[in-house]
């Protein structure tokens, strides 16, 4: 018997996200469905080694009689693997993997009725704004057609106001730290193909932003998931990942992270900063929701790149979350000399980004105080009415209101997410199941629902998501989304 064990759990880890074990009884099986919710939900991850029997009971307090009854429950039930000598170790019974990412389209019903994509976290763009700011662009392209247009790290121009954008949000930034590329998606797999090779590890929390996780595996990284809580991350756990699994790469949503909307702390970020600093491992930074925040004051948090002193962060950033996915502008924020190397891999496939949209885009940050407090009302209100609309119709249902981001990560009553996916599509309704946020295939009892149309479709939306639900049939399979 094998294993693709990469790390262990202490005692006193395990301890703590079991917290709330004890309902219900027998008490062993009490911490026995503890544990299995805990690995459904991404917190524990699997292929991880469980401490001894006697080192959880003291850290439990509770006898060894239990823990060693909880263990063998996990062993009937398929989610512990055990060898004399190497010790226990989590898995998944056969045949209860969710379905693996992919790409694929929404299979839903053929009707006359409209269809609501709640698969997508990706907005439709403020069309004035958005033609203005082209045409002003249009205006500007004569003084640049005389040169012959391809720029690896962009416009100049625009890596100014991305760099000025960075040092308005409190981090000192230059223009030669910018490279422009085409989306915070580009900039990504840049980043993957650049610092990653087969067989390397990538530690990444788990739930997260599924396209991302793809291209990770696309380069033929050993993903290594963090799990995160219902509170966020848990950063003893994070830092342990760094150092049991010396990854050459992280990658973090720390600002309204997706797809759970949660923030992460200050303290945290600097801990995620240093731990892969001493890892040797240059930490990737997505921040698409950064400028999504709807709460007054937003979150007083500085950017992780505020922690970092010698160059092992980068952050990606976009237009396409705070104004429209269609222009497929984006940037890395870098070391100069890492950034050099990044537009040398960039340059085999991808000589420059497009002018006219570079154009475009400078003029919207320089308009962003004027523009983004108006869509950030309008978000709100679209999360509000979406938050109204679970507690009226799904009540058994339980969430948490972010405070910025583009979706409500919801915890199901049941571990359904796939089946009722399938059963929503049916009424016309496009669903993104919870594994395919996860990175092995658990989350199933978690669904995004994002809160991008208008509210009166998001109404209708959760009607027939209930009725779907109503009418569950749970042992439905359903095709992978491809997921904004």
């Amino acid at each position: 018997m094998t294993t693709q064990t990469t790390r262990s759990i202490n005692s006193h880890s395990l301890a703590g996200l079991l917290a709330e074990w004890r309902t219900g009884s027998p008490a062993y099986a009490a911490l026995a469905r503890a544990v299995v919710v805990a690995l459904l939900d991404g917190r524990l991850p699997l292929h991880c080694r469980l401490p001894s029997e006697r080192d959880l009971a003291a850290a439990l307090e509770v006898s060894r009689t239990t823990v060693t009854a909880a263990y063998d429950a996990l062993r009937a039930s398929g989610h512990l693997l055990s060898r004399r000598g190497s010790g226990s170790w989590t898995a998944l019974p056969a045949g209860a993997r969710g379905r693996a990412p992919g790409w694929a389209a929404a299979e839903v019903a053929r009707s006359d009725d409209p269809v609501y994509d709640l698969a997508s976290a990706a907005p439709a763009g403020p069309a004035d704004v958005l033609v203005a700011a082209a045409q002003d662009a249009v205006e500007e392209l004569p003084r640049h057609v005389e040169e012959h247009g391809y720029d690896p790290v962009g416009l100049p121009a625009l890596r100014a106001a991305v760099a000025e954008h960075y040092r308005r949000r409190g981090v000192p930034t230059t223009p030669d730290q910018i490279l422009i590329t085409n989306g915070a998606l580009h900039g990504l797999d840049l980043a993957v193909r650049l610092l990653v090779r087969p067989g390397d590890r990538v530690v990444t929390d788990t739930p997260s932003y599924p396209t991302a996780v793809d291209t990770m595996r696309a380069s033929g990284a050993r993903l290594v998931p963090v799990g995160l809580g219902r509170h966020g991350w848990n950063v003893e756990l994070l830092t342990t990942s760094y150092r049991q699994s010396a990854p050459r790469l992280g990658y973090l949503v720390a600002d309204f992270h997706n797809p759970t909307g949660l923030v992460m702390p200050d303290e945290a970020r600097a801990a995620a900063a240093a731990a892969a600093a001493r890892a040797g491992a240059y930490l990737l930074v997505d921040e698409s929701f950064v400028d999504l925040a709807y709460d007054d004051p937003p979150p007083a948090v500085a950017p992780v790149a505020a922690h970092d002193p010698d160059g092992h962060v980068l952050s990606v950033g976009s237009l396409s979350k705070p104004f429209w996915g269609g222009l497929r502008v984006g940037w890395i924020r870098a070391d100069p000399e890492l950034l050099t190397r990044l537009a040398a891999v960039r340059a085999i496939a991808d000589m420059a980004s497009p002018m006219l949209e570079q154009l475009v885009a400078r003029r919207l940050l320089e308009r962003a105080g004027e523009v983004l407090p108006a869509r950030r009302r309008m978000f709100a209100e679209r999360r509000d009415a979406l938050a109204a609309a679970l507690r009226r119709e799904l009540p058994e249902w339980r969430f948490a209101v972010p405070g910025g981001g583009l979706a409500i990560w919801v915890e199901l009553d049941a571990p359904v997410s796939t089946a009722l996916a399938v059963a929503a599509a049916q009424r016309g309704v496009r669903l993104a199941a919870g594994p395919r946020f996860g990175v092995e295939g658990t989350l199933e009892r978690y669904l995004r629902l994002p809160f991008v149309l208008p509210a009166a479709e998001l109404d209708e939306a959760v009607t027939r998501i209930a009725a779907a639900h109503a009418r569950l049939d749970p042992a439905g399979t359903g095709a992978p989304l491809v997921v904004a």
